[in-house]
């Protein structure tokens, strides 16, 4: 009875053995398919940005840079698993010890596929930053349409009153006639000033990533020009007037 009790014992731990391996096995196949399954995502997750990075370059007139880094491969020590039952403990996968120094990121595959979807992350956010930078136009991009289109209307106008007032002078030591003083300043110079804020709305007023042309309020930019140059003559004149 010895023996047979000595051979139900090395049955019973073959067993274990053998049960403890199907565990190890699984829970290594687990492993794999959850790696397998985060790689696969990161491509994806890449291949959208990619994908927007070059519908963004297209709308802004850049060209699309190709990116000469190949795609994700497998994932060290993500390949087949053991045979299940075979009665032996798995061993460790290749390429999942630790980096030199100790700090595992560049060889457990967990810690590299989380770094990377972290990497990717930060890239989708600062995506997403960028796009939303080149939909704002680069002249006064924190002011609404309107406020900055009599902004730039009545820069333009005060320029054009500047220029006005060299006429003035010009005009008081003879080197303008009154009828050239009186027709740039009536149309001349409010038309010029209007087709110039017209120029710069649609230049520097435009977003990168506009599909169509931001509004220029023309009828708004005559108005302010018309009035303003004038005006300003008028009040030329009257300050002439009372220095004299």
């Amino acid at each position: 009875m010895a023996g047979y009790d000595d051979y139900a014992a090395a049955v019973r731990q073959l067993s274990a053995r053998i049960r403890e391996g199907e565990r190890g096995a699984a829970a290594e196949a687990e492993r794999r398919r959850s790696l397998h399954a985060g790689v696969t995502q990161l491509g994806q997750r890449l291949a959208a940005q990619e994908q927007r990075l070059t519908q963004l370059a297209t709308a802004a007139g850049l060209p699309a840079v190709a990116d000469p880094t190949p795609g994700p491969g497998p994932v060290p020590g993500a390949g087949a698993g053991p045979a299940v039952g075979s009665g032996s403990a798995p061993g460790p996968a290749p390429g999942a010890g630790t980096a030199p120094g100790g700090s595992g990121v560049d060889g457990d595959p967990a810690v590299v596929l989380a770094e990377t979807g972290r990497l990717v992350d930060e890239a989708d956010r600062l995506g997403q930053q960028a796009e939303a930078l080149a939909r704002r136009p680069a002249l006064l991009p924190t002011w609404s349409p309107t406020a900055r289109a009599v902004a730039v209307y009545a820069g333009c106008a005060a320029v054009g009153a500047l220029v006005m007032l060299v006429l003035v002078v010009a005009n008081g030591i003879g080197v303008v006639d009154g009828f050239t003083l009186g027709a740039l300043t009536c149309a001349g110079l409010p038309l010029i000033s209007f087709v110039a804020g017209w120029l710069i709305l649609g230049r520097w007023g435009r977003p990168a990533l506009a599909s169509t042309d931001p509004p220029r309020y023309a009828p708004l930019g005559f108005v302010v020009c018309v009035l303003l140059v004038p005006l300003a003559y008028c009040v030329t004149l009257l300050l002439f007037r009372v220095v004299r």
